[in-house]
Order: structure tokens, then C-alpha cells, then sequence
């Protein structure tokens, strides 16, 4: 990882009218972000909004885990979107760019870590950072650019462009200050995947102190 990765971490999914604007400038947002070499953006869409008429088609059941886990780290009475999550510790509406810009300046502390991609697998190696915390080491497959059509509900035949949409969560294991090295087959990432992320998190989704991105294609 590059010092001072930062990991953007949102959930762009309520499509209710007086939402959907929001939303749809949340996503923009996120686009933005995600053009900077210095933080990993990703959108992690949930599935609860999808009784208003539209089903979003990059919902993962793990988005919803984990916002449930965030907001009861940073002591939120309820989940609500969109939300923007900056390094697992401050989140914001997803388009405060304000809130968003304080919490990236923020200083860090911040573990190595690399992605590669050798002989059909990605590769990501965890240099040392004796006496660290123990921590989770999770995969974040993901899909850079979509437009998906709203097809039914008080939205219909608007359009939402979305970016870095994670297809997969899965951890790889742990890692506790070690340099330690994982591989992952690519044959077994999402079929849509276009990139992976990797961030490092402290167990029970603590402060996240290290992320890195890699291009698959």
C-alpha cells in the first residue's frame, strides 16, 4: 500500500424520490474519489430498499453485515443511506464532502500492503508492523463502472451511474504484525469483477489501517 491510502467506504442504495437525488450525488461523489491515488473508494449496495419496487442488482447480503457492524462501532441508533464510511472510524452522508475531506486529513498510521497478480492468481503480501493488532485481512472484488436503469417504482426510467461496486467480502484470514503473504485464485472472483481491494481491519470491523487496489484487466 501507498502511505496514506485512505478506504471511502459507501452504501449508495435508497431509491425513495426525495433520496434518490441524494443518491445519485453520493454516487457521484464516490466517482470522484475514486480517481484519487490516495484512497480506495468503494460502494457496498444493500438490499433493504428493495421492497420500494426495484431491485438493486449489485446487493450483497455482506454490504449489510458489515453497515450493521458500523453502526454499532460508531454508536448510530439505526443504519441509514446513503452513508460514507472513511476508514472504518467516521462516517457521513455520502456526499458531505466537507465531513468526508476532514476525516481524510486526518493523520493514520498505515501497514504495507501490496496486490499483484501472478500466474492466474492475485497475490497480496502484508509486509511486518510488529505489535499490531490482530487483524482480519478481507478481499474486495469489484466492478468499477455501471449504469443500471430503473425499471420499476416512482423512479422508473431514471438512470444510476455507480462506481468501484463490490461484487464478494470475503476474508483471507488473518494477520497479526507478521509479513505474510496470500493468493487467491482469479478463477474464483465474480465473473464482473474488473478490480480487487484489499484492507486490513482490526477483528469485529475496527479501524481499517491499510488498503490497496489492483486492476484485474
Amino acid at each position: 500500500m501507498v502511505p496514506g491510502h485512505r478506504l471511502a467506504d459507501g452504501r449508495l442504495c435508497d431509491l425513495r424520490e426525495t433520496a434518490f437525488i441524494r443518491v445519485m450525488s453520493a454516487d457521484a461523489y464516490l466517482g470522484q474519489l475514486s480517481t484519487r491515488p490516495d484512497v480506495v473508494a468503494l460502494a457496498f449496495h444493500v438490499d433493504y430498499w428493495d421492497d420500494l419496487g426495484w431491485r438493486d442488482r449489485f446487493a450483497l447480503r455482506q454490504s449489510v453485515e458489515r453497515q450493521d457492524i458500523y453502526a454499532k462501532n460508531l454508536h448510530r441508533s439505526s443504519v441509514y443511506t446513503p452513508e460514507l464510511i472513511v476508514d472504518g472510524r467516521v462516517d457521513s452522508v455520502g456526499a458531505d464532502s466537507r465531513a468526508v475531506a476532514r476525516a481524510l486529513a486526518e493523520p493514520r498510521r498505515s501497514v504495507p500492503v501490496t496486490v499483484s497478480l501472478r500466474d492466474s492468481a492475485v497475490v497480496v503480501d502484508v509486509g511486518a508492523q510488529p505489535q499490531s493488532t490482530d487483524c482480519e485481512v478481507w478481499l474486495v472484488p469489484y466492478l468499477r463502472h455501471a449504469l443500471s436503469a430503473i425499471g420499476r417504482g416512482e423512479n422508473a426510467g431514471r438512470n444510476l451511474e455507480e462506481f468501484n461496486i463490490a461484487r464478494d467480502v470475503r476474508s483471507l484470514g488473518g494477520w497479526k504484525g507478521e509479513a505474510k503473504a496470500f493468493r487467491v485464485p482469479l478463477s474464483s472472483l465474480p465473473v464482473d469483477s474488473t478490480d480487487v481491494a484489499v484492507l486490513i481491519q482490526p477483528y469485529g470491523q475496527g479501524p481499517i489501517i491499510g488498503a490497496a487496489a489492483h486492476a484485474l484487466r
